[in-house]
């Protein structure tokens, strides 16, 4: 049985992990609406914690006004990636001229945008009230309050990472390390949940060792990060296009990609091919009502969909819908198939001896 406080814990990690979910899926409304920049400072909206609804509400300069911000913040930043060493990246972030290019009201876009802050924000509420609650486990399992600890150092980093995100006009290889760390934060948070579950409930570990599957589930895990990596790369690539198209003739834009988009697609087969492998060997091995192969099946179904939506973006030019239907596929997959990878740990009580 589940003690008070480790009951609050569990209730509010597990809403923790549906709204990661949901801002993960308010990301993607985001980039396929083009709705990066609607608000060009952070973390305020056009200088207002309520954003404007039409252009006649702001200041006549306020384009210069934000482009002048901009060109600090990003001196600013360039400066410490010298500090750190990163001097080619710091050098390539003062030679971008996109940088110096004003963004214009749109209402639209800056209240997609807007919205996706503040399910950032409720997010970060609730990663700190689970370094909170978990306060319960100190005695317990420190491992729990530890890491949940440092998700909220973590989601502080995401939010300063984000505002450089806004001020650097969407860099790529900025966008790639927002994701990435997303995905770390939201895999933390799964972790906690488990271990924190398990505690008390040890019926939800495998009944069998896992043998190779072990290492199936290890791979695909890997690929599934890889492909959402290079997912993130494919966009800008795609963006790139669209923008020396002048955003027209949007059908022609993933034609025109380069060589990573074909590996994204190729990746994605295997990835899909490796968990069919899975499926099989997890039915073979495991009842049909366990949790691992209910998991596995979850998992199928999902990378199914995502190979859906990607053909659907590949030959219907891109619909903004699938863009962002394809985002969440990817990280409701990296999820479930980090929570099989916990699971498929063997119960003790099956064991013939103790190690």
């Amino acid at each position: 049985m589940y003690r008070s406080g480790e009951r609050r814990f569990l209730i509010i990690n597990h809403i923790t992990i549906i709204s990661l979910f949901v801002l993960i899926l308010a990301g993607g409304v985001v980039r396929s609406s083009g709705s990066g920049m609607g608000c060009p400072d952070w973390p305020k909206c056009f200088g207002k914690l309520v954003p404007p609804t039409d252009v006649s509400q702001l200041p006549p300069d306020y384009q210069e006004k934000y482009v002048g911000q901009r060109i600090k913040k990003n001196e600013k930043f360039a400066r410490t990636l010298d500090v750190f060493g990163f001097s080619d990246l710091a050098d390539r972030l003062r030679a971008d001229k996109s940088i110096l290019e004003p963004e214009s009201f749109n209402a639209s876009k800056t209240w997609t945008e807007y919205i996706n802050r503040l399910i950032g924000a409720l997010t970060g509420v609730f990663l700190l009230a689970c370094a909170v609650l978990s306060l319960v486990y100190l005695k317990v399992k420190k491992r729990i309050f530890f890491l949940s600890f440092f998700n909220l150092i973590l989601v502080v980093f995401q939010a300063w990472l984000g505002s450089i995100v806004v001020s650097t006009n969407l860099v790529a290889w900025i966008v790639t390390v927002h994701m990435l760390i997303a995905i770390a934060i939201l895999a933390i948070s799964i972790y906690t949940y488990y271990y924190a579950r398990v505690l008390r409930d040890r019926m939800l570990l495998a009944n069998k060792a896992a043998g190779n599957l072990r290492s199936f589930a290890i791979g695909a895990l890997v690929l599934t990060v890889l492909q959402i990596t290079f997912g993130t790369e494919v966009r800008e690539a795609v963006d790139e296009v669209a923008g020396s198209m002048n955003y027209l003739n949007r059908s022609e834009w993933v034609a025109k990609g380069d060589l990573i988009y074909i590996f994204h697609s190729n990746l994605a087969i295997l990835i899909f091919g490796l968990n069919v492998v899975m499926l099989v060997l997890m039915r073979r091995k495991y009842l049909g009502n366990s949790y691992q192969f209910k998991f596995i099946v979850y998992i199928f179904f999902l990378i199914l969909a995502q190979l859906i939506t990607g053909i659907t973006l590949a030959y219907l030019a891109l619909p903004p819908i699938a863009q962002a239907a394809h985002i969440l596929l990817a990280s409701l997959t990296f999820g479930a198939q980090f929570y099989l990878l916990l699971i498929l740990k063997q119960n003790k009580m099956y064991k013939k001896s103790f190690v």
